[in-house]
């Protein structure tokens, strides 16, 4: 999981470093040696997508980080996520949640668009190429 994690953190963190926003800077993560915090902080919705990916690459045999393991987690950058202005890629979904959180910063009246949970169907095909390892 930890590689997953890894990607994943490090789309939280351009995003939010593309919303103007510091990543050392947490809402709830607040280790000051932690230089992601924030990161940290809205990288928490996404976390499930990667769990289960790294599920069912252990169901289909995968144990080790591989370069196939590395590839498929990769991948999930671009799985497509409901949200409610329509499908989008998780990063860009990544990103418009660190805009809409420096738009809060700045008082301005708007929500935070977290994604919405997949259906068992997507969430059983994250991360499986459809052959045997």
């Amino acid at each position: 999981m930890n590689y997953g994690y890894t990607v994943l953190r490090a789309i939280i963190s351009r995003a939010i470093c593309a919303a103007g926003l510091h990543p050392s800077i947490g809402l709830h993560h607040s280790n000051r040696a932690n230089a992601f915090a924030l990161a940290d902080d809205l990288m928490e919705p996404y976390r499930p997508i990667v769990d289960r990916a790294v599920y069912n690459l252990v169901q289909d045999g995968l144990r080790e980080v591989s370069p196939k393991a590395k590839t498929a987690l990769v991948t999930l950058t671009a799985l497509d996520l409901p949200a409610p202005q329509g499908m989008s890629p998780l990063h860009v979904h990544a990103t418009r949640l660190a805009q809409q959180l420096a738009a809060l910063f700045d008082k301005e009246d708007v929500g935070l668009d977290l994604p919405s949970p997949l259906d068992p169907l997507t969430l059983s095909g994250l991360a499986r190429q459809g052959e045997t390892p």
